[in-house]
């Protein structure tokens, strides 16, 4: 499939209050992430992964947190890259928010 609509992707539920919606090839994935938790008083967990990652902050605002980096203060139309095996976390500070996440290799856990 060439097209995903919106409207018509099929939604995961990773955690509370955020819905993940997914669009993938052989060797790239992109997600939209739709947040409505926030603000958070804390951030997430770190965490990592084998998968480069470039996020683009489609609305909202966050704090970007990554290993061995000071957090950035981000709004809507900012971008974060983490490079494979980086400690990397988010804080929300709207209300909502919505994140577009793009994988290499995919993310298997995702599909």
């Amino acid at each position: 499939m060439s097209v995903l609509r919106y409207k018509d992707a099929a939604v995961q539920s990773p955690a509370e209050g955020v819905e993940r919606r997914i669009a993938h090839t052989e060797k790239l994935l992109t997600a939209v992430l739709d947040f409505s938790n926030g603000p958070q008083t804390e951030p997430d967990p770190m965490h990592s992964h084998p998968h480069e990652q470039i996020s683009y902050v489609a609305d909202g605002e966050i704090i970007f947190f990554m290993e061995g980096d000071e957090p950035r203060h981000l709004k809507t139309g900012d971008l974060f890259f983490v490079p494979s095996g980086k400690k990397h976390s988010i804080q929300l500070l709207s209300k909502t928010a919505r994140l577009i996440d793009s994988f290499s290799p995919v993310r298997e856990d995702f599909l």
